[in-house]
């Protein structure tokens, strides 16, 4: 083939992703054609150059990393995933934005083969490919040998200028160029154009020289159909090992279209049928039919498919020689990478008395996680600086750091050594990019992330956290400081309503233990479960409770009988969470003295005794005591579900204060004595 026909055929392929991404948006009638018809030409040459992936196997361990972050744009990725041969039919893409199909209005993960994130809200794929590069690093670094690179890819994302307008795109962008993640290479669609109208009127910075000064190199490509000079951009970012890439490439927004390129209005809607028409005519197209595939575009794309598959069997060659010369290093990166966990993987977990000694929750997280990474090599995370207080530290781990060199061998501040294969991610004080980079590690598999910050301040990370739940990622938030008990602080710090939110999120599993065993508990529950969840713990000391009278004690049913009444049936259950479960037992004995009987019930997790079946639910909770009162110092909203119509809720129903946190809850009604009178209100004694 010559050079004339190469270069029609590769035209044609790149306006075959431009026509079939507005055929399905306006077959939807419903969607976003601009994004994916100006960036096609940078995706195309992505897509068949550079991307090291296998159609046929979309979980193939050692692919690259593909993130749209633009994820408005989608239908250029499933347009992508279609030509390429993965099991994305055609039928799809003409049900796009439909109940039910496997095309959603923005990528969701587990939705469609070949998607590796959920991205929509603007930024958090920017920086979950952040995430994934901190995964490839640690891995390689862990494993890797000399002459035997079994971890060896790139992570790439398109964003644009939404994804940079946002705060956690700034956050990452300034993380990702500290750690030198040199294998992390994004691609701005630079059209200058957002939903309401042209940037000017908003966003007119510099955006190169702000990337240059977090650490990335930066190149522009002034013409985003210029194939041959992306891909020379491509090479250099490929190139430098100690800088992530920005690739600045000039796209024109609805490319093709003679009336809306340029044009804010093929931003979020249809082109309209008149208009779909008349690109097609003046991208040359041979027929107006809707989703007309030329046959030698698609033998094209197609063509990486075989190549694919021999990318992944020269990897499986090099993985049986690593295999045959490090059979330890094999054997665990076999099953860290299936997400099993070891054997005796919680046998150092802590545990204790009664009359032990006691501490706040987070300390028994801290212990709790600790003993697990010893067992579980692939645990590792950090805090947003928080690290003395979240007590979080993985203590004689090294941090994830770069070296002078490239590798370990300087010593970090908190002792060890620098090297990405540290086990503690510095993530300074960036919520917002934290949750979502965790999210991007979870994602790319092989470890087991963890963010850490105090309780208020997930709200700083509730966009992520609700994708980590959308997309059912295995991830553990630790949130310590978890009420107004924490104190001095004030209201600023003290969370009141971040339970009652986080709670209302679905799939997230929410766990308040109420005191040490309940959080070691807690934490063996999250390495098991697939699927995100957030530990909430304590700032101040609670008593190691007595579970010598509980019935099936422990987190893993969310729910159960601490301390059962004496003497018959209960006249009245109180139910607590976290360090108010305490404060229920206490109660139990006054009430005991005043010949009331009193059952307590520990519920470190709503999510999960919901979950139990009826007879679980009714054997702690029976229907027929409905005189109940729910102790929980934070938003009373949601509880009436537990309490019933009869019962009675001692929560927080404003902020709270700056005082010793033993006086905050004094003030705010959390005491036995107060507790117990509500009781008696309840049994209207």
């Amino acid at each position: 083939m010559n050079q004339e026909a190469i270069r029609e055929l590769e035209d044609r392929s790149i306006n075959t992703i431009r026509i079939l991404s507005a055929d399905a948006v306006q077959n939807a009638n419903s969607g976003h054609p601009g994004m994916p018809m100006g960036a096609a030409a940078m995706a195309y040459v992505l897509w068949t150059r550079f991307l090291r992936h296998n159609p046929r196997n979309p979980q193939w361990f050692d692919r690259d990393r593909f993130v749209l972050s633009a994820g408005h744009g989608s239908m250029l990725l499933y347009s992508l995933l279609h030509l390429t041969g993965y099991d994305l039919p055609l039928d799809e893409i003409k049900r796009f934005r439909k109940w039910g199909s496997h095309t959603p209005g923005h990528p969701e993960r587990g939705d469609t083969p070949g998607v590796e994130v959920t991205t929509g809200p603007l930024g958090q794929g920017f920086a979950n490919g952040v995430g994934m590069a901190i995964a490839e690093a640690w891995l390689a670094a862990r494993y890797n040998r000399p002459g035997h690179r079994i971890v060896d890819h790139y992570t790439y994302s398109i964003c644009g200028d939404g994804d940079l307008m946002e705060g956690v795109s700034q956050e990452a962008a300034s993380l990702a160029g500290h750690l030198q993640l040199g294998k992390l290479i994004y691609f701005y669609d630079q059209n200058h154009i957002s939903l309401a109208g042209a940037t000017e009127i908003d966003f007119t910075e510099d955006v190169a020289k702000r990337f240059e000064a977090d650490g990335w190199h930066t190149r522009s490509v002034p013409d985003g159909n210029d194939t041959e000079d992306i891909a020379r951009a491509i090479q250099e970012a490929q190139a430098e090992h100690r800088r992530p890439s920005l690739i600045l490439v000039r796209t024109h927004i609805g490319y093709g279209s003679p009336h809306k390129q340029d044009n804010f209005s093929s931003h979020g809607s249809p082109l309209g049928e008149e208009e779909l028409a008349a690109t097609k005519k003046a991208l040359g197209w041979p027929t107006m039919d809707k989703f007309f595939l030329p046959q030698d575009a698609i033998d094209y794309f197609r063509q990486a498919v075989p190549q694919g598959k021999k990318l992944e069997e020269e990897w499986g060659t090099t993985f049986a020689a690593y295999r045959k010369e490090f059979p330890k290093e094999a054997a665990e990166f076999e099953q860290i990478t299936s997400g099993a966990l070891p054997e005796n993987w919680s046998t150092d977990l802590p545990h204790w008395n009664p009359t032990d000694k006691p501490i706040a929750t987070r300390s028994a997280g801290g212990a709790a996680l600790n003993a697990l990474a010893k067992r579980i090599p692939n645990i590792l995370g950090g805090s947003a600086d928080l690290n003395p207080s979240t007590d979080t530290a993985l203590k004689g781990w090294g941090d994830f750091q770069p070296s002078e060199s490239g590798g370990a061998g300087t010593l970090g501040a908190v002792g060890g050594e620098w090297s990405y294969a540290g086990r503690n991610i510095a993530f300074g004080v960036r919520e917002h990019a934290m949750g979502a980079a965790v999210n991007g590690m979870a994602a790319h598999g092989g470890v087991l992330p963890f963010s850490a910050t105090f309780f208020n301040f997930s709200d700083y990370m509730k966009p992520a956290i609700r994708l980590g739940a959308l997309s059912r990622l295995k991830v553990v938030y630790v949130f310590t400081h978890d009420s107004i008990g924490l104190g001095e602080d004030g209201p600023t710090h003290e969370p009141v309503e971040q339970l009652a939110g986080l709670r209302a999120m679905p799939d997230l599993t929410v766990l308040r233990p109420a005191d040490p065993n309940e959080t070691a508990e807690a934490w063996a529950f999250a390495v098991q479960h697939n699927g995100p969840t957030a530990l909430v713990l304590t700032r101040q000391a609670v008593p190691h409770l007595d579970r010598s009278r509980a019935t099936e004690p422990g987190v893993a049913r969310g729910a159960y009988i601490l301390a059962e009444a004496e003497g018959g049936a209960a006249d009245v259950i109180l139910i607590g969470t976290g360090s108010e479960v305490g404060l229920c037992v206490k109660a139990q004995e006054s009430l005991k003295s005043q010949g009331i009987k009193a059952r307590v019930v520990s519920m470190p997790s709503w999510d999960l005794f919901a979950a139990q079946d009826e007879p679980y639910r009714n054997s702690v909770l029976p229907k027929q005591i409905k005189k109940r009162v729910a102790v929980e110092a934070a938003s009373p909203l949601g509880w009436h579900r537990w309490t019933g119509d009869e019962g009675a809720i001692i929560g927080v129903e404003r902020f709270g204060a700056s005082a010793p946190g033993e006086e905050v809850m004094q003030h705010l009604g959390f005491t036995v004595e107060n507790v117990v009178a509500t009781a008696l209100r309840v049994l209207n004694r």
